[in-house]
């Protein structure tokens, strides 16, 4: 499974780090590690504390879950106030919905089904799509008139809370943690240069934050066009829709999406079509 080539693969994961790295070196790519990302608890719960007291008092209809980490952070809040056992049996009198099988997972684990479940690439528009139909059905979820909440992972997803609002609905975020730079950025400054110099073949990313946080150390030094100049001509390979949308609104296109939003078809797929694509890119460049 030699891929890569030896291809420097640029990687901005931080909590999988170690595993992105070792798959990178399977297929043959020489990894260059930069993690861009920690995830920090709220130092203010008190918009996850409110939720809690308004589920109890039956002030919902329904609950998004948009992530498996997040459900489980929420979880852990709500027990420092309430006794899970309320919590568990306030959900379980509304409609649960869960963005994919990762909220589904920890759901699970306390005793709660989801009423409906995202397919994939779970983003906000199969998300949307999934509840139009479900309201057209006459046991299904409503959404005119319905109060929601939902559980946010970090950046709040506008689109999401624009497309229930315009559905009819009166819509409650629930943040729970958020995502800061890493505190040691001179991976991500050194990958900055590199990007710039041109000296990454390939860049994986896996998830929207770290394009918002390599292209703000990118503008804090003064080489974001040189960062964007030199992904034109870098592999750029994006886990799925939520991603390559971060991106596209940063001026990069990405160059390929794995066919299952998972971490191992990424590296596996971007590895098979690596070696053409970067043939290609400088091509154009050099063209241009």
């Amino acid at each position: 499974m030699s891929g890569f080539e030896g291809m420097r693969v640029l990687a901005l994961e931080s909590r999988r780090a170690a595993e992105l790295s070792k798959l990178i070196s399977t297929y043959g790519g020489e990894p260059v590690v930069a993690p861009s990302m920690r995830e920090v608890p709220l130092e203010s719960n008190t918009e996850a504390l409110a939720f809690a007291k308004k589920l109890f008092a039956s002030e919902f209809d329904a609950v998004i879950f948009l992530t498996g980490v997040g459900s489980r952070a929420l979880l852990a809040v709500v027990e420092s106030a309430h006794k899970r056992e309320d919590y568990v049996a306030a959900l379980q009198r509304v409609k649960i919905i869960a963005r994919g099988p990762k909220p589904v997972a920890a759901l699970r684990e306390i005793g709660v089904t989801p009423a409906l479940t995202v397919p994939e690439p779970n983003t906000w528009r199969e998300l949307l799509h999934a509840l139009d139909e479900s309201a057209n059905s006459s046991t299904g979820i409503r959404l005119r008139g319905a109060r929601f909440a939902v559980q946010e992972y970090g950046v709040s997803n506008q689109e999401l809370i624009a497309g229930l609002t315009e559905r009819g609905a009166q819509v409650t975020r629930v943040p729970v943690y958020q995502w800061a730079l890493p505190e040691d950025l001179a991976p991500l400054r050194a990958a900055v240069r590199s990007l710039a110099d041109g000296k990454i073949d390939v860049v994986l990313f896996t998830t929207s934050v770290q394009a918002a946080h390599l292209f703000q150390i990118a503008a804090e030094m003064h080489l974001e066009e040189a960062v964007r100049s030199g992904l034109q001509r870098t592999v750029v390979a994006s886990i799925g829709p939520t991603t390559s949308e971060e991106l596209l609104r940063r001026g990069i296109t990405r160059d390929l999406e794995p066919s299952h939003p998972k971490m191992g078809f990424l590296v596996k797929e971007a590895a098979e079509r690596a070696a053409d694509l970067v043939q290609q890119k400088r091509e154009r460049k050099a063209s241009a």
